[in-house]
């Protein structure tokens, strides 16, 4: 776990910062590809295209993503259904951060060998997850391909197409300084860090039958498998009202890595992370690996999946709201002038 300094996330073998530049040097690649639907560049949560036409009203919002190493937590625990869902989970909230509604999603599988039945529990987690989001499995691919994958592991990955109007599309440019910053609960890593998670946890540390300290009981496989919130009832009352200005998904990164994703360049994000009590799971991660506190919020969300940038008169009322319909709001910022950066206060 460890590269000579505190175990990170680059010595559990993901390097976050050779991802940032990859997507540096894609950029230009994407760009060339370029039609006249086109109506975003990457970095943004979704892709926008115009559909049925170009400059039309109606913009089709887009996203991939991977469950990633959280399969190999299934393999050991058979919370394959759990997995299924998660991808769902992930890839609505990504397109739910600009107002994207789902429409369809499609899955890909790939393994050394076919078994049944966790092919089967997989579908039935992506389908829970898509009745209760609204959009259809519309099909998917499973690749059988020996020499490739590892015998017994299994990738899942999934596509979502969504739709937004082009009045309602979010994309950050209404948040001012003075706006705050609303968080909602995770329900766990949701689907990144496992890679120093299970470094910390299981392959170095006390099994997926260990119990988590201060989680009632709990146990490291059950925390690891805990399925991805899907916030798409919680933001849904919200996505025209004026007052709400921004909203991220709390993926790899974290705060600062996603957050900043969605401020315009003249405004700062400042988070107080002592405003919400951190899961056992993230301080087991962080006590049993001596993980860095700065490392540890640049990688998990810490548990807050969720966040909404909201007008000042907003805040108090929302909170509310989002507190009686059980989604454990939390007020952990506030928006300064600055240069588009996330500061997480520890």
């Amino acid at each position: 776990m460890s590269d000579g300094g505190a175990p990170s996330y680059k010595a559990a073998g993901v390097d976050l910062g050779k991802a940032e530049a990859l997507v540096d040097r894609l950029k230009p690649l994407a760009a060339s590809t370029r039609t006249e639907g086109v109506e975003s560049g990457l970095g943004s949560f979704g892709g926008f295209f115009a559909f049925p036409r170009p400059g039309g009203a109606q913009l089709l919002v887009a996203s991939i993503d991977g469950v990633g190493t959280k399969m190999k937590v299934a393999r050991l625990t058979g919370a394959w259904e759990n997995a299924g869902y998660d991808i769902v989970a992930h890839c609505v909230d990504d397109i739910l951060v600009h107002g994207g509604r789902p429409l369809f999603f499609l899955d890909y599988i790939g393994t050394s060998s076919l078994d049944l039945d966790v092919l089967e529990a997989l579908a039935r987690g992506m389908s829970r997850a898509c009745r209760e989001a609204g959009c259809a499995l519309l099909g998917g691919e499973t690749a059988e391909m020996p020499g490739v994958y590892v015998g017994g592991e299994v990738d899942l990955v999934g596509c979502i197409v969504g739709s937004v109007e082009r009045n309602a599309l979010i994309l950050g440019d209404a948040v001012r300084p003075g706006d705050r910053v609303i968080g909602l609960a995770s329900a766990g890593l949701h689907t990144n860090g496992y890679s120093l998670a299970r470094g910390v946890l299981i392959d170095e540390g006390p099994g997926v039958d260990a119990a988590v300290p201060g989680a009632d009981g709990t146990t490291v496989g059950a925390a690891l498998s805990a399925s991805h919130k899907l916030y798409l009832d919680a933001v849904t009352p919200y996505l025209r009202r004026p007052e709400l200005h921004a909203m991220a998904h709390i993926t790899g990164g974290g705060l600062p890595g996603n957050l900043s994703r969605v401020l315009p360049p003249a405004v700062n994000a400042e988070i107080d992370a002592g405003s919400w009590v951190t899961p056992p799971i993230f301080r087991m991660i962080q006590d049993l690996g001596k993980v860095d506190a700065q490392e540890m919020h640049r990688v998990f969300n810490m548990g807050i999946g969720w966040v909404l940038v909201v007008a000042p008169e907003a805040e108090g009322p929302w909170r509310e709201e989002l507190a009686e319909g059980g989604w454990d709001p939390v007020a952990i910022g506030e928006i300064r002038e600055g240069s588009g950066e996330v500061t997480v206060r520890i």
